[in-house]
């Protein structure tokens, strides 16, 4: 039997080279991904130290096969999207898929109180300064995130 029929199911008269390559270039390229996926999901040892940037980007670089740089412009663009997300204008919320949210959340101003009692010191009075509004941020574990903190 022909090596095109085998490949892709159709005879050698239907197929050219060309698409014969793309097809051996698909397959490998599938073969490396799914070699990466079983590593991942093999049960990789406990990381005892905290990673620097530079140990995290090197880790994924080696762990995906790009390059350090390519990794780094991942993350920065990651970065760029948290930020278009969470920003002022933005939808105030961003979430990483099975990871994490993050959540934002406006906080009304606090107008400035006189004669509030001091939790510190039974029977004394305090003043309370006014506080500007602001936003907060939060950030919220997802199932796999937590599932990771379990294991």
């Amino acid at each position: 039997m022909d090596c095109a029929v085998l490949l892709t199911g159709f005879s050698s008269q239907q197929v050219s080279l060309s698409s014969l390559e793309d097809v051996v270039g698909r397959a490998h390229r599938m073969d490396i991904h799914q070699e990466n996926i079983s590593m991942a999901a093999k049960k990789a040892p406990a990381i005892k130290d905290r990673y620097s940037k530079s140990q995290l980007l090197t880790d994924i670089a080696e762990s995906t096969g790009l390059t350090r740089r390519q990794v780094g412009e991942v993350m920065d663009q990651l970065g760029v999207l948290i930020e278009r997300h969470i920003k002022k204008r933005g939808c105030g919320e961003f979430v990483l898929p099975g990871l994490l949210k993050i959540v934002t959340r406006k906080k009304p101003a606090q107008k400035a109180r006189k004669g509030v009692p001091n939790p510190f010191k039974p029977g004394e009075l305090m003043d309370v300064p006014a506080k500007p509004a602001t936003t907060q941020v939060k950030v919220r574990p997802l199932k796999k995130l937590k599932e990771f903190a379990a294991s």
